[in-house]
């Protein structure tokens, strides 16, 4: 067969993330390339316990249900929402979906037509990268650094390329880490509103925060309008319970939401109804909060231990950053290196981490790369770090020859 792919495929890369996860199954590779949560702190007792009470409750939970999702969850989401991050949202104001990835990809659909430009931070999100372009759209790079966009760099870009969506991750971002200033935050919101401009703000590592006290307000929370918001907002329950239960959501203008719901009915018809119900059972028997805090504490202390072993290794040229929170360090090696000639070497050495280039939207920055502190144990951070290290001095040889 000569098959005829569409266009939107024949273009659309595959992750590198993904690529390199493929080379380290297995033991022998320690990984510092996916955003991999621990194991180890999955709360499994209390996720059996949910889905036992699901699963007891009835044959309902294994019947088809609402697009939109499970309406008593969606109810504790808006709830805990309003709570934890002062944003006033009702559930008609949101979607339940197969991961957040999913609620990306779905207002992408509704919203975005092949040529129109998407503004995003530099670095990005690179499996947002992948979903725009696969739509045909222009992704533009506006000028960012620790404190978030620039916004003089933001309003020319505005003015220059009329961009119908700014999507960024203000929170932890991946992959750098960063925070933006609230000043900054305001200052998107501000200009993206007078140009009725979208936000798509993702913050799937909000509550990953290692000092419990950190106020951290999300864009949607600033914004004026709540029932003409600019905001759509992005959350998971990937880093707060378990990937595996591949639950998220999205929350706007109902019309955004109802846009993004059609557009499901058509994609899968619903996201697991078993899942949701589940989460809804941890919400009310399950102390989530609790649970949050062991974790961050957790997180903490091994970007701590990964960070300051990285800085004992004294690599000359090589910096890392050390974020308040999330699941990743943004790494910098001397100018006129290339992170992915590094990967070789440190793949045989026994080590995986993933080459910055990739999350770039403008000009690559060969000489960066992304860290994940999360998902070893000490024993194989330790050991990671010295074998990075060890293909580091190696491949600085190669380098001076």
């Amino acid at each position: 067969m000569d098959y005829q792919f569409a266009k939107s495929i024949v273009h659309l890369e595959s992750s590198v993330v993904r690529d390199i996860l493929k080379l380290t199954q297995g033991n022998e590779i320690i990984s510092f390339a996916g955003g991999l949560p621990a194991e180890e702190y999955f709360p499994v007792e209390a996720v059996k316990d949910a889905y036992a009470r699901v699963l007891d409750s009835g044959t309902k939970a294994l019947q088809y249900g609402l697009t939109e999702g499970f309406l008593p969850l969606r109810e504790k989401v808006c709830e805990r929402m309003r709570v934890k991050k002062n944003m006033h949202v009702e559930p008609d104001n949101m979607i339940l979906t197969t991961g957040s990835q999913q609620a990306l990809d779905l207002l992408a659909r509704v919203y975005l037509d092949e040529g129109d430009v998407v503004l995003v931070e530099d670095p990005t999100y690179l499996a947002a990268l992948q979903s725009f372009r696969s739509h045909g759209v222009t992704v533009v790079a506006v000028e960012s650094d620790s404190l978030g966009m620039n916004i003089d760099d933001l309003h020319a870009k505005i003015k220059a390329h009329k961009p119908k969506l700014v999507y960024v991750v203000p929170t932890f971002s991946n992959p750098a880490g960063r925070v933006w200033s609230t000043e900054r935050r305001l200052g998107l919101l501000a200009a993206c509103r007078a140009n009725n401009v979208l936000i798509l703000e993702d913050d799937p590592y909000g509550e990953i925060k290692f000092d419990p006290n950190a106020d951290y307000p999300t864009i949607l929370s600033l914004d004026q309008h709540p029932h003409d918001s600019a905001v759509v907002y992005l959350g998971s329950f990937s880093k707060t319970v378990a990937p595996g239960l591949r639950t998220g959501w999205a929350m706007g203008d109902k019309r955004v939401i109802q846009a993004m719901a059609k557009v499901k009915q058509a994609s899968d018809l619903q996201s697991s109804s078993i899942d949701q119900q589940a989460l809804y059972q941890l919400f009310v028997h399950f102390a989530l909060d609790e649970h949050l805090a062991v974790t961050c504490a957790q997180y903490k202390k091994r970007m701590e231990l990964m960070h300051d072993l990285f800085v004992a290794q004294n690599l000359p040229g090589f910096t890392i950053n050390k974020p308040a929170g999330g699941m990743f360090f943004w790494g910098e090696l001397a100018e006129g290196m290339d992170a992915s000639e590094l990967l070789k070497i440190a793949v045989q050495e026994g080590v995986a981490f993933v080459p910055g280039a990739p999350f770039c939207a403008g000009t690559p920055m060969k000489n960066t790369l992304r860290l994940n502190f999360t998902h070893n144990n000490e024993e194989r951070t330790k050991l990671g770090v010295e074998r990075f290290a060890k293909a580091y001095q190696a491949y600085m040889t190669q380098v001076v020859k």
